[in-house]
């Protein structure tokens, strides 16, 4: 070949090596993951979307409980101070009192709950003060104070029996019988109190009263047990 002859001869690029595509059957299990991970995510989003609805529709039910119990409430009181001589026009609600409740309530359903169940505390503590009747003052006291005047009458009564039979017996057999019948009184006092405790003093609705029983429990057993560790030591010491 002359110089002229490879000078023309057209020069063929060389080959270059390229990356190997994956096959169908090596693609099929990372598709596959991919397919699964989306339908996760997916599935996340529709339960998460089903919970809210659902609590949403919670949330306006126990509103429109919540109003019913309050209009009814509003509608007794309303009644009463007319009968009171309280002239209508002045409970009837201001301009201003509806635009704050208006705003108070602009969050959405769980914001008109919070205000309805505020609205019904307000509505029990007005018939509380309209009653006027000593254990609806009671009632509002912290509950220790509240439940003492229950549980500690009911468990000075039989240490009181006691020191009685003692005063009057004297260390004889009527004494003893008297102690071991009585050892059960702290445990009876305190299910007299637990009981009387619900029923003078019960709770508003969605509430529970506070019967405070470890408080209700030693109110009950201190006495008791002062009161029989005094006759014990009394009659040892005869």
């Amino acid at each position: 070949m002359t110089i002229s002859q490879a000078g023309t001869t057209p020069v063929r690029p060389g080959r270059q090596r390229t990356a190997a595509a994956p096959t169908p059957e090596e693609a099929l299990p990372t598709a596959w993951a991919d397919y699964l991970a989306a339908a996760r995510q997916l599935d996340g989003v529709r339960r998460d979307a089903a919970t809210a609805a659902s609590e949403q529709a919670r949330t306006v039910q126990a509103a429109r409980d919540e109003l019913v119990t309050v209009r009814t409430r509003l509608a007794a009181q309303e009644a009463r101070l007319c009968e009171l001589g309280v002239p209508p026009i002045s409970l009837a609600p201001t301009p201003p009192e509806l635009s704050e409740a208006a705003r108070s309530m602009s969050g959405g359903a769980a914001a008109v709950l919070a205000s309805l169940r505020q609205a019904r505390r307000w509505a029990y503590g007005v018939d509380d003060i309209l009653a006027a009747r000593g254990l609806s003052r009671v009632a509002h006291w912290s509950p220790r104070p509240r439940n003492l005047l229950v549980y500690g009458p009911l468990g000075l009564l039989v240490p009181l029996l006691l020191i009685a039979i003692y005063l009057a017996a004297g260390t004889g057999p009527v004494t003893i019988l008297a102690l071991v019948v009585g050892l059960p009184g702290p445990a009876v006092a305190f299910g007299a109190g637990w009981l009387a405790v619900g029923r003078l003093f019960p709770s508003q609705p969605g509430e529970r009263v506070d019967r405070t029983p470890r408080f209700g429990a030693l109110a009950c057993l201190i006495p008791a047990v002062v009161a029989t560790a005094g006759i014990v030591l009394a009659m040892l010491a005869t």
